[in-house]
């Protein structure tokens, strides 16, 4: 194994903003290595196996709020990912229902949204074509080296993904993540970056989120409720229920995807077991809605700690050039959403190139 190897730019992090940039990138004729920590693209675009079913626990649905999305909603809905299979992305429902008090109607509020039958990272997986992924590497330091380059040390994350070498050398990089584990990486011993960059990394803030799935008996299918969604926005404990299964074509048991309130996650963000809590959240859906959904078959808790951000910057990319070129995107950079974070990857692979045009 080579102990480096060279790109022209390395983006970190295979969620929506660098998946997106790093395409724009490579069709533009640089060669693009993405490092991803985990074992998958996407993100917060997630969707979680379970017995045979599958299951979002992070972004629930697209929705055509911009004309970015719009376009992308729209060839995903004639795209697949085989030639056998369903289109990446069909319409979900039209509306979902809002609960502003306990015991009280639901409202509807229309809203269309787009879901993947075969699960939202599906989404991911198609912006994933065709681009050099190294997964389980997680970046430690970044240093600047002679001729220009930045040198990317790695950690190995997942014991078997051990193919590919812990050290890349780049000319340019994206960070792609959240920004305070770009800080984390930053903080480390590092060239000195601009103040400015920095200080804008430590302004944005993050809500987490704590996502429950729960699976229930297929002798249940019969006492489903007609609704898809609900959205809680004055809950002390929950945020979101959605009838996750209702997304899969044909579902084999009903599967709710619960998710938690700010105030709930901050409060048991570093509880060392989740199950507990998942359990009363469940308890509490079940007192508001449905007595039933106290007893799933199985239980499956997910602690976002950068779930939802709460205090974004007002600029579409993080651009500075000294040492060298080094650039922040996602969903903290002119917005706090999937859409902001399609939109950031577009900026910084066209703020890059430029940059790298007036080098």
């Amino acid at each position: 194994m080579n102990k480096s190897q060279k790109f022209d730019i390395a983006v970190i992090g295979a969620g929506i903003a660098g998946l997106v940039c790093a395409q724009e990138l490579q069709q533009a004729g640089y060669s693009v290595l993405v490092l991803e920590k985990s074992r998958g693209v996407g993100g917060r675009m997630a969707t979680r196996r379970v017995l045979g079913s599958r299951a979002d626990h992070g972004v629930r649905y697209l929705e055509p709020t911009n004309k970015f999305l719009q376009q992308l909603i729209n060839n995903l809905e004639i795209q697949k990912n085989s030639p056998d299979a369903e289109p990446i992305l069909r319409l979900w429902t039209d509306k979902i229902y809002q609960l502003t008090q306990p015991q009280k109607p639901l409202f509807p509020i229309a809203k269309n949204c787009y879901v993947a039958p075969q699960g939202m990272n599906s989404v991911g997986k198609f912006l994933a074509q065709n681009l050099d992924i190294w997964f389980s590497r997680r970046v430690q330091t970044i240093q600047p080296i002679a001729e220009k380059n930045w040198c990317l040390k790695l950690e190995i994350t997942n014991d078997a993904a051990t193919e590919k070498p812990t050290e890349v050398i780049a000319k340019a990089i994206v960070l792609a993540i959240p920004a305070p584990q770009a800080l984390m990486i930053l903080e480390k011993p590092v060239a000195e970056i601009q103040p400015e960059f920095i200080q804008r990394l430590g302004f944005v803030e993050y809500d987490p989120c704590i996502t429950v799935m729960a699976g229930y008996s297929p002798a249940l299918q019969k006492k489903l409720p007609e609704w898809q969604a609900i959205v809680l926005p004055n809950d002390e404990y929950l945020d979101w229920i959605g009838l996750d299964s209702s997304k899969r074509p044909y579902p084999t048991q009903p599967i709710f995807v619960i998710q938690s309130s700010a105030k709930f996650a901050t409060t048991h963000l570093d509880s060392p077991d989740l199950q507990p809590l998942g359990k009363e959240l469940l308890e509490y859906t079940a007192q508001q809605l449905l007595p039933w959904l106290s007893s799933p078959e199985w239980l499956q808790v997910h602690r976002w700690r950068y779930a939802f951000c709460r205090q974004p910057l007002d600029v579409a990319c993080l651009t500075t050039k000294l040492p060298l070129p080094l650039l922040g995107a996602g969903d903290w950079c002119g917005g706090n959403n999937i859409e902001s974070a399609f939109a950031s990857g577009l900026a910084a692979a066209n703020s890059l190139s430029q940059l790298i045009a007036n080098s």
